[in-house]
């Protein structure tokens, strides 16, 4: 299990160094491209593009973390460190949704005052075509490995992809439209920085709802809990599961339940019996399923 634990965590350690390489040379390429071209939404999502390679540090950092077996400390694991990264994702997400907004707004203030606004230059239309190739693949990609190994934190990251891949869909119009339509219509290109971070914002929101839910122990979907009290119903001999408790642990789950058993068989065939239903639903949701099975008596006439 260790091994295997090895190996997830150096697939999300490629997967997430990939997608950090990309960031790296997209911040250079759109910093460069919103100076030289005098593009407020290119500099806006060259700032993203910074805050997705300060994330992949966070992937990387805490998934070593999380990929710790179980401690004298913590009992359950640290699988937890998984979700807080994808929390940490969410703030740093809503706070460049801030930056970015502010700085749109700001312009779009003074266009409106009669201040003339530069007309951004086509290098940084280049950049923000080139951004969105290279962040959907990045995304794309992420996304599969992500639901290949259960993470989080690779989803959250993923997510962050193709926030940025569309924002730049988003600067490419905004930076195109000032670009040939006039300098008239030079008041695109903050317009696109503000529809930019309103969309991060959202990105952001949903990524901290889902964080800080697993962090408050909220329990699994309704789905999920229905699944697992079906497939304990299955087994022989058990009946009326109830009592459910789940929750997340990084990215496994927590399940806890009663089940109703005849009262007059030996403590071995009632525990041979728990046994059963926890290996069930171990094979079901991964081996590192926590499960835990309290067994109660069922009269006679039940």
């Amino acid at each position: 299990m260790e091994e295997t634990t090895k190996q997830r965590n150096r697939q999300i350690y490629h997967v997430t160094l990939l997608g950090g390489a990309v960031n790296v040379v997209l911040l250079l390429c759109k910093f460069a491209a919103g100076i030289i071209g005098q593009s407020a939404a290119m500099i806006a999502d060259a700032v993203h593009s910074l805050s997705d390679f300060l994330t992949d540090i966070i992937v990387v950092l805490f998934v070593r973390i999380s990929g710790k077996p179980k401690d004298k400390s913590h009992d359950y694991g640290h699988g937890k460190f998984e979700t807080l990264a994808m929390t940490l994702i969410g703030l740093s997400l809503l706070a460049v949704a801030a930056g970015i907004l502010y700085s749109g707004a700001a312009k779009i203030v003074a266009w409106a005052g009669g201040e003339q606004l530069h007309v951004p230059g086509k290098l940084a239309l280049w950049a923000a075509l080139l951004s969105v190739v290279l962040k959907e693949s990045v995304f794309r990609y992420s996304m599969l490995k992500a639901r290949q190994l259960n993470s989080q934190a690779v989803e959250a990251n993923a997510w962050h992809h193709r926030s940025d891949a569309l924002s730049s869909i988003g600067t490419a119009v905004g930076i195109g439209g000032a670009i040939f339509l006039g300098p008239r219509w030079a008041v695109l290109d903050p317009v696109a920085s503000i529809i930019v971070g309103i969309f991060i914002a959202k990105v952001s929101i949903d990524l901290l709802r889902n964080g800080i839910g697993d962090l408050m122990e909220k329990s699994l979907p309704d789905a999920v809990e229905d699944e697992i009290l079906g497939l304990v119903a299955s087994v022989p001999e058990v009946t009326m599961p109830h009592d459910l408790r789940t929750r997340r642990i990084g990215n496994h789950y927590a399940i806890e339940l009663h089940i109703l058993m005849d009262g007059d068989i030996s403590l071995r065939q009632a525990h041979d019996k728990a046994s059963e239903v926890e290996e069930l639903l171990r094979r079901h949701y991964g081996n590192e399923t926590h499960v835990a099975v309290h067994v109660e008596p069922r009269n006679q006439e039940t």
